[in-house]
């Protein structure tokens, strides 16, 4: 997954001189917080890495990616039962999951929003089906998947637009309140930038967003410079780069649009739902995330932070350990806690 780094929004400015600290090389231990059923995950992560010559290949990236996210989705079916069917819902094509043993009474008025990741460009169908089953089987909870528009041959907005449609449509059946949305890496973003957009349409609020391993604060601090070494990559952030990279999905679009970076702007944080912040300790996006959730905080919305600590990015794609397991349980009991609550603002 680190190839996706690579494809997503970097904003970073260089630290004064005088700041600037060398760090010798030395050999980093796995963390001695890891299960044992983690530290054989980490070993097949590795045969999963991204060649470095299919970057920039946006087909290649592709089909590199639709066999990984096969790879997972078969890893769920194993972990998981539920049933899938693929719609059309207002012009926007989903795929619904349910778990198998059906809709628990207490989430029958309740339905979550599923924004898959894949750096804008790639992760539909198998990609969301895999960060959508294992919640819609723990919390026993119907997810709504959105396969959004992609990029390179769409730019923002388009998936906050299909994002919100979908969004539009289930207020005809659920209490906007009774509505969560959530997604992982670009779909972090994204759930940030949908939820903003959705306020832009003056259409009511989620009761709740979850913004996973991406966040609608441009990536910064350390963890891009870290994140990569320390998982087997290069760094994202090297001071011969310039202070701004975007996708193709962004590209153009300036850091002070409050409804592409909602999390820098202070109205739009303000009027965020509660929001569940989650990420590996080893992740690009870990950095970002803390400094989502300080603005969060300091600007009285409910959040919740918590970081994995030795795992990498988007590493709950791979259900096969004690740590990911704890993730779903975390996620379903803060969208059973918020949805349908009684709004304060």
């Amino acid at each position: 997954m680190k190839q996706i780094a690579l494809a997503l929004i970097l904003l970073s400015v260089a630290p004064a001189r005088a700041q600037e600290v060398r760090v010798p090389s030395f050999t980093l231990p796995a963390s001695n917080q890891l299960s044992a059923d983690a530290m054989l995950v980490l070993e097949r992560m590795k045969a999963t890495v991204a060649p470095p010559e299919i970057v920039g290949d946006v087909a290649r990236q592709r089909a590199f990616y639709q066999t990984y996210n096969d790879d997972r989705l078969a890893d769920m079916r194993r972990h998981f039962r539920t049933s899938e069917r693929h719609e059309i819902v207002d012009g926007v094509a989903v795929d619904i999951v349910e778990p198998a043993a059906g809709i628990a009474p207490r989430n029958r008025s309740r339905v979550l929003i599923n924004v898959h990741g894949g750096a804008f460009m790639w992760g539909a169908g198998s990609g969301g089906l895999v960060e959508a089953i294992p919640i819609a089987a723990t919390m026993g909870i119907k997810v709504v998947t959105v396969d959004y528009r992609l990029a390179p041959e769409h730019r923002y907005p388009a998936a906050s637009e299909d994002v919100a449609a979908v969004y539009r449509a289930l207020q005809k059946k659920y209490p906007a309140g009774n509505i969560g949305i959530y997604g992982c890496s670009a779909g972090g973003v994204i759930t940030a930038q949908a939820t903003a957009w959705i306020r832009r349409q003056r259409l009511p609020r989620p009761g709740a967003i979850g913004t996973f391993c991406g966040t609608g604060a441009a990536y910064s601090g350390d963890s891009p410079y870290l994140a990569g070494p320390i998982t087997g990559g290069a760094s994202l952030a090297a001071p011969t780069l310039p202070p701004t990279l975007t996708t193709s999905y962004l590209a153009g679009v300036p850091a002070n649009d409050a409804y592409a970076y909602p999390l820098l702007s202070d109205t739009q944080t303000g009027a965020m739902p509660p929001t569940l912040l989650l990420a590996g300790g080893r992740d690009f996006a870990a950095s970002t995330l803390t400094l989502a959730h300080r603005r969060l905080a300091r600007l009285g919305v409910e959040s919740e932070l918590y970081l994995f600590d030795g795992l990498p990015h988007a590493f709950f794609v791979w259900p096969d350990m004690p740590e990911s397991t704890e993730a779903y349980a975390l996620i379903g009991r803060f969208f059973d806690r918020h949805l349908g609550r009684r709004m304060r603002r």
